[in-house]
């Protein structure tokens, strides 16, 4: 079905053709004779597709081309140039620019163009179609403090062009972070290409982020795209950047500053334009005074940096990620939607999840696909959610770590599944006790409202089980 086509152009008899040729194809046409007032056309209507001139008296017509791509950037344009300007109209191409024609060709390569240039349209629609259902089922959630300050964050930085460093825990959010802050970013209509820096071998990143020739190594039988080359124009997500090895960071540090990358058996330089987003759970700064990393790449990355706060340190919001987790995961496989025991939310919210979200995405995950009923139970959690004792640790130890905001915490190791009730009892209220009031910071008050128990009663218990402030049993 023909669109709405704006033609701007200083020549008369141009537009005048242009305008014939697509309205008795059914096309809607509106024409400007200069770059502002075509500019100004451009503001007031939505058009499907845009015809520029490249010499037009006034405002040069790579000039205009900027403008229309800064006011939308996925807006299609063809460019109309006369003979001896091509190597202009190719520099158009590479700002953005759909195609190019002079202005002697046919009316059917005209109408042709016109009809890919909407059906490329149609088709990056569907993507951004595709890409915001994809982005409503793994969306950056919370309600908490924590998520609402990095949200605004995130809201600041999105509409710049600013490198971010994403630093958190493994499985706190960072990719969904970054891919936030591309969807809000001008570049939204552009790739978001992620590379983990620690997945590809040393060997193979460099010819992975920039592309090769053929023949630039073994096995390299046909020239290929690197990431960068395949970002351009949207973003490139580095994830562990951590990891890369300090060669690979010396090109990273120049493409960054120059624009420009080389492909692995290529001295000849490729423009890029890409915003670069890196995420990493190492300390940088460490890495930099233990010279793993390099300084002058730092400073470039961590123009903004973002926290993605460990899940333990906002629990509150453990309900709503779960809840929504569940209906995605139910969805999914075809099953009715579940709920959640009270009980259940209330050992999610106490459990510290070692892995963060994503340990309570596939927690969730397992529930909805293993659990029987409609409503989950407490049974229906694995033991070291119902007894908070996280899997981690060396093989053989009795206690685990786990480090929150207040320090280190010990946590019982979990219980033997041979134990008599009456032992197995004895052991879970001990462990109980122990996290609500380490968790509590040893407010006894605090704990035993939590715990549902008489101040006086808690007292008499850990004089009981022996437990003092720092974790250890008095025996």
């Amino acid at each position: 079905m023909p669109g709405r086509v704006l033609i701007i152009d200083d020549e008369p008899n141009i537009r005048k053709m242009m305008e014939m040729i697509h309205g008795n194809a059914g096309w809607e046409t509106a024409s400007a004779e200069n770059g502002e007032s075509g500019i100004a056309r451009f503001q007031q209507d939505p058009f499907d597709l845009v015809y520029l001139d490249l010499a037009m008296p006034d405002r040069d017509g790579i000039d205009v081309l900027r403008d229309i791509r800064l006011r939308k950037p996925d807006q299609m344009i063809v460019i109309l140039t006369g003979h001896g300007s091509i190597e202009k109209a190719v520099e158009a191409i590479k700002l953005g620019a759909f195609d190019f024609l002079e202005k002697d060709c046919s009316k059917e390569k005209i109408l042709l163009t016109s009809r890919n240039a909407l059906d490329r349209q149609s088709l990056a629609e569907e993507n951004r179609m595709l890409r915001s259902r994809v982005s409503k089922r793994r969306k950056f959630l919370g309600t908490s403090r924590d998520i609402n300050d990095i949200l605004q964050q995130v809201a600041r930085v999105a509409p710049t062009n600013a490198r971010v460093l994403i630093l958190g825990e493994s499985g706190t959010g960072k990719e969904l972070i970054a891919r936030e802050i591309h969807e809000r970013s001008k570049r939204a209509a552009g790739p978001f290409v992620k590379v983990n820096c620690a997945a590809i071998p040393e060997e193979l990143i460099e010819a992975e982020l920039f592309g090769s020739v053929k023949g630039a190594y073994t096995g390299s039988v046909a020239s290929r795209e690197g990431k960068f080359q395949a970002a351009d124009g949207g973003t490139i997500f580095l994830d562990e950047i951590g990891d890369m090895s300090l060669r690979v960071q010396t090109k990273v540090l120049r493409a960054i500053q120059e624009g420009e990358i080389e492909k692995v058996g290529s001295d000849k330089p490729v423009t890029v334009d890409v915003r670069v987003i890196a995420a990493t759970n190492k300390d940088l700064k460490l890495e930099v005074n233990g010279g793993r990393f390099r300084e002058d790449l730092y400073f470039r990355l961590n123009v903004v940096p973002i926290v993605a706060t460990p899940l333990r340190a906002h629990p509150s919001d453990i309900p709503l990620l779960a809840t929504e987790f569940m209906k995605s995961y139910c969805a999914e496989n075809d099953l009715p939607q579940k709920r959640f025991d009270d009980e259940v939310v209330k050992l999610l919210g106490r459990y510290p999840w070692p892995g963060n979200v994503r340990e309570l995405r596939n927690q969730v995950e397992r529930l909805v696909i293993m659990s029987p009923d409609r409503t989950i139970r407490v049974p229906d959690l694995s033991a070291e959610i119902r007894f908070g004792t996280p899997m981690v640790g060396k093989a053989g130890t009795s206690t685990m770590q786990r480090t929150g905001s207040t320090g280190t915490e010990r946590q019982p190791a979990p219980l033997p599944e041979n134990l008599p009730l009456q032992e197995a009892k004895r052991r879970f209220e001990e462990t109980m006790i122990r996290r609500t009031l380490d968790r509590n910071n040893w407010n006894v008050t605090r704990a035993s409202e939590e715990l549902g128990l008489e101040r006086t009663n808690l007292h008499k218990k850990i004089k009981i089980y022996g437990l003092t402030r720092n974790g250890q049993r008095d025996e």
